[in-house]
């Protein structure tokens, strides 16, 4: 279910920050309340190999995405407990120790089954047992969701689970976004922060596409 332009699900879930604080988070609410962008990454498991990777990554850019007016906020299907041991162990030691952001525990899946990025695969239903079996871990890929401040998905994307993400790449979104929004322009193929943009119309897509010729 694809959810570009249409609106972040209106759920709140509960989430574990650095200082083992447990609270509600509505990723919708804090888009619009706050008036920023938001980064909402899901990764499969606490405790694993690429997902640590991905959150320190994270923590490494966040000055950038501050810079943007975005918010930054990782997530997956542990609990908040585990959340806060992982927190709590070294990154020598594979643990995310230093993230700061908040870290969405949707340990009843509600938010992660509502995006249907849950890795689960025929399912069947035992008519003797009432038995509902599935093939797959139920943890969420890689999904990534940019969020205006409006409320609105502006992109997302989903990994298999080997795949680890390119965080610039969600910074070149977002300044492409924010490109948009200010000029009313659109941003060609491999747009980045100072390069021209074009008109929505024909005359400027063929001058664009000139100066590539040259």
């Amino acid at each position: 279910m694809a959810l570009v332009g249409k609106k972040f699900p209106n759920l709140s879930v509960n989430a574990m920050n650095d200082m083992g604080d447990t609270f509600k988070v509505n990723v919708l609410e804090e888009a619009v309340n706050n008036k920023k962008k938001v980064v909402l990454f899901w990764y499969p498991k606490d405790f694993t190999f690429v997902c640590p990777t991905e959150l320190h990554a994270f923590q490494a850019a966040l000055g950038e995405f501050e810079k943007r007016n975005t918010l930054v906020i990782g997530a997956s299907c542990d609990t908040a407990e585990v959340h806060f041991a992982w927190l709590n162990t070294a990154k020598d030691n594979g643990g995310i120790e230093g993230v700061t952001y908040p870290i969405l525990a949707d340990s009843n899946r509600n938010l992660a089954s509502t995006l249907g990025i849950l890795d689960i695969s025929n399912e069947q239903y035992n008519e003797e047992t009432g038995v509902v079996t599935v093939e797959g871990d139920n943890v969420t890929y890689r999904a990534t969701y940019i969020i205006d401040e409006e409320g609105t998905v502006q992109h997302e994307s989903i990994n298999n689970m080997p795949l680890g993400r390119n965080v610039n790449e969600y910074i070149r979104i977002i300044d492409a976004l924010t490109h948009v929004q200010k000029n009313g322009e659109v941003c060609p193929a491999n747009w980045e922060e100072g390069k021209d943009a074009m008109k929505a119309d024909r005359n400027s897509t063929a001058e664009y596409l000139s100066t590539l010729a040259n």
